[in-house]
């Protein structure tokens, strides 16, 4: 029997590692063949490991796409910044209005508490602090709607905010 070299482990194999990988968090399809092509895996290889994940379940981009939208929210982002990021794994329109629409993200009281944490709970002085804190807002995603409504019951008059 030909002895190992001790500093040579066994190559692992495609599925072996994109199971590791999952074992860990979810990923996307598209996620997973980056990383094991990154890995020395070859591209028909790492195809071939993700169809066989899927099979049985063990990666499905539905179900990347609610936890990470989940997560999203619950780290104070907006619709508008998590659809960007699902679109970046590579999944669909339509998985992606699901998975947001799955969070029941009250995406209003979110950003409110973001503002909060963001700016603290006195009201803006003037129009260029507004401004400043509806730009904090629409960095994180939310949408103008969104932004104006929380900017507006800040400082309590209708008439200001994004227009």
């Amino acid at each position: 029997m030909p002895k190992r070299s001790p500093d040579k482990a066994p190559r692992r194999s495609a599925y072996d590692q994109a199971l590791g990988l999952l074992s860990r968090r979810e990923h996307s399809a598209r996620e997973l063949k980056t990383k094991l092509r990154a890995g020395g895996q070859a591209g028909d290889e790492a195809e071939q490991a993700i169809e066989r994940l899927q099979e049985r379940h063990y990666q499905d981009d539905d179900r990347f796409a609610a936890s990470l939208a989940r997560r999203r929210a619950a780290q104070g982002y907006g619709p508008l910044r998590i659809q960007a990021e699902l679109k970046s794994h590579g999944l669909g329109d339509a998985a992606i209005r699901e998975a947001i629409a799955a969070t029941e993200a009250d995406w209003e009281a979110i950003a409110s508490t973001q503002l909060r944490r963001h700016a603290g709970t006195r009201p803006a002085a003037d129009a260029a602090e507004r401004s400043k804190r509806a730009a904090f807002l629409l960095r994180r995603g939310f949408d103008a709607a969104t932004v104006r409504a929380v900017t507006r019951a800040e400082t309590g008059d209708p008439d200001l905010g994004l227009d």
